[in-house]
């Protein structure tokens, strides 16, 4: 799959998960208390993630997914641990 982690396209990625506009989705807003994502809207990224990523991830990382920075920064190192 992506074997390259690019933010901007993590951006559209989510965006288009949660039904927003890319602006809305900046690096510090905080999915939850900024963008209303519910825990459905929150599993249906893992899994976008997931796909888009070639990843496995567990369900205790969904805890990290909370903002677009913290997004990028568990899959950046989760791509390098295999890699």
């Amino acid at each position: 799959m992506a074997d390259r982690l690019d933010k901007e396209g993590l951006r559209v990625l989510i965006a288009e998960v949660l039904d927003l506009p890319v602006a809305e989705i900046t690096d510090e807003a905080h999915f939850l208390d900024d963008l209303e994502v519910d825990s459905l809207m929150a599993l249906e990224i893992m899994v976008r993630l997931e796909k888009a990523y070639g990843l496995r991830l567990e369900e205790s990382e969904l805890e990290s997914i909370t903002t677009l920075a913290a997004t990028y920064d568990l899959l950046d190192n989760r791509l390098r641990a295999v890699s």
